[in-house]
């Protein structure tokens, strides 16, 4: 074989080779150090209609957890694609898909429409897109539903209403009419609530719904009234829950029928709500005064970059940017280490304004679920109504 021979190099040429040698292995080394480009996040979330607040209070709430990691996700910066998805179910798919693939984001982050998250994680199971879900409870994402790409940082929509159930049981109620939107979110909470009371030795004499998001409320409550029930279990959110809790207390319900719910009832709506929600009980895992450092700094920090008290939602959206943060830290922004970046968010303990969590196989928060009362302005904790409640998690093989 000829022998083949190089050009003799100085010292300088020589030493400049090396530098360039090793910094080449340190590339191919830390496939982070060779990303290029921003993080690219989608969020998909209702800016208008009956729930447009809520979509803003997450919004806020995940750029307030992204902005204490250094305005950053895994060191890497972050552009943002958002989209209305207007909680219509219907356009969900179209939606999702434009985020995925003309946008190429690197994950997507929605809802609050429980109809619009169903559509949203067939399309992340197929497609394998990363999903968090900052609010909507949806009990078959994390059954049927389940995949190793979907997180959620809320709850189920039945954990609320096994929560109250729990509560009226133990207070001796012994009948109950329920009434919500003819939507999952409502079915589902409802349904849990009935499940824990009847379990508790109560009765569920009425399941009154009506179709999302109509507001005309005066028939059913006029049915209420001739039922004479010891409790009503409620399930609205947003403006709907302004007017039903208004029209509650204007029919004069509230004097002799005790009306409670899930925290939706009475988040992000107390001053709208004025006088008619004083005093009303409500089940949910986080409260205004919860009465830890996490929850102390969370409120100042939210206080002070959007001149606005925290909800529920943005702590909710506050914990989707934190768990990503978890998740991405461990891969260094490296995506492309999809096995190591789900198990990090799998094992993530989270350090949350409502506590302490962690997520389920189905990758739903186990947590304490408070019993709370409205006074003044705000949804004061009374007591723990569950501890550590889990997801049903029903039919989830994941």
């Amino acid at each position: 074989m000829k022998e083949i021979r190089f050009p003799r190099r100085t010292g300088a040429t020589i030493a400049t080779i090396a530098a360039i040698a090793t910094a080449c292995a340190m590339l191919a080394a830390s496939p982070a150090l060779a990303q290029q480009g921003k993080l690219k996040v989608g969020l998909m979330l209702p800016y208008t209609g009956t729930y447009a607040a809520l979509g803003n209070a997450i919004t806020n709430g995940f750029k307030l957890a992204i902005a204490e990691n250094g305005g950053k996700l895994g060191d890497r910066d972050i552009e943002y694609f958002t989209v209305d998805d207007e909680s219509d179910p219907a356009k969900a798919p179209e939606n999702i898909n434009k985020l995925i693939k003309r946008d190429n984001v690197d994950v997507v982050v929605g809802t609050v429409h429980s109809g619009v998250a169903l559509a949203m994680a067939k399309v992340a199971r197929d497609t394998k897109a990363l999903l968090v879900i900052p609010n909507a409870g949806a009990d078959e994402i994390t059954g049927p539903l389940c995949s190793e790409n979907v997180f959620r940082t809320s709850f189920s929509n039945s954990q609320m209403g096994i929560a109250m159930g729990k509560v009226m049981a133990d207070q001796k109620k012994k009948t109950a009419v329920t009434i919500t939107w003819k939507y999952a979110a409502g079915e589902e909470s409802t349904g849990g609530f009935k499940e824990s009371f009847e379990a508790g030795g109560g009765k569920v004499v009425k399941q009154l719904t009506l179709p999302f998001p109509q507001v005309e409320f005066q028939p059913l409550l006029t049915e209420i009234a001739s039922v004479k029930p010891d409790v009503v279990y409620a399930f609205f959110a947003g403006a709907g829950a302004v007017k039903f809790v208004k029209d509650y207390a204007a029919a004069g319900l509230n004097k002799t029928i005790p009306l409670v719910g899930p925290g939706f009832l009475t988040d992000g709506t107390l001053e709208a709500q004025g006088d008619a929600a004083q005093g009303m009980l409500t089940t949910l895992h986080y409260t205004d005064d919860l009465d830890n450092p996490k929850n102390k700094a969370f409120k100042a920090a939210f206080e002070k970059a959007y001149k606005a008290e925290p909800d529920v939602y943005a702590m909710q959206g506050y914990d989707a940017g934190q768990l990503l943060a978890a998740g991405l830290k461990a891969v260094n922004g490296d995506v492309s280490k999809r096995d190591a970046l789900i198990k990090a968010m799998e094992s993530a303990k989270i350090e949350s304004p409502r506590g302490p969590f962690a997520l389920s196989k189905a990758h739903n928060p186990v947590q304490d679920f408070y019993l709370r009362k409205v006074e003044g302005k705000e949804n004061k904790a009374i007591g723990v109504a569950i501890k550590d409640l889990s997801d049903p998690a029903v039919g989830c093989k994941m």
